[in-house]
């Protein structure tokens, strides 16, 4: 089990590298440009090209089942919840086959608002709750995939 960053705009990668410390898990931070990580032999900057979904496509094609993958963004979250990838979003919500169906119609539905003008702004910012349901939904997700192997 590895687990994966989307790191352009991961507001969570410091509570990754403590988790993954403390299970001793391998971290891929993936981006276009380079970024400072922690000085760890589990903690691993991977840089790619700065094309249109390049880390994107780096990670889908680099995980296997079972790996993590930290990442805002809806539609990569769909391709790895397609290859038996967990994903992780940094508010502390799974993608599953359940619900990343719904959550690819929103993102388009809102996209479409804010093409039109019909809504401005993003998501709201991150909070400690935030932040705690990260943590609590990232450690649920590695004990499962512990107990399961």
């Amino acid at each position: 089990m590895k687990i994966y960053i989307d790191a352009d705009g991961c507001a969570v990668k410091e509570e990754t590298y403590r988790v993954a410390e403390r299970y001793q898990i391998h971290v891929v931070v993936v981006a276009n440009k380079w970024m400072n990580i922690p000085a760890s032999p589990l903690f691993e900057m991977k840089v790619v090209s700065s094309g249109f979904d390049a880390a994107d496509d780096w990670i889908v094609e680099t995980t296997q089942a079972d790996d993590i993958v930290i990442t805002s963004d809806i539609l990569l979250a769909d391709r790895c919840v397609k290859k038996s990838v967990r994903a992780l979003g940094p508010k502390g919500d799974e993608f599953t086959e359940d619900n990343i169906g719904d959550a690819v119609a929103s993102r388009e539905l809102m996209q479409n608002l804010r093409h039109m003008g019909e809504m401005r702004g993003g998501p709201a910012p991150m909070d400690k709750k935030d932040r705690s349901r990260f943590l609590g939904k990232l450690d649920q997700i590695i004990q499962s995939i512990r107990r399961k192997k």
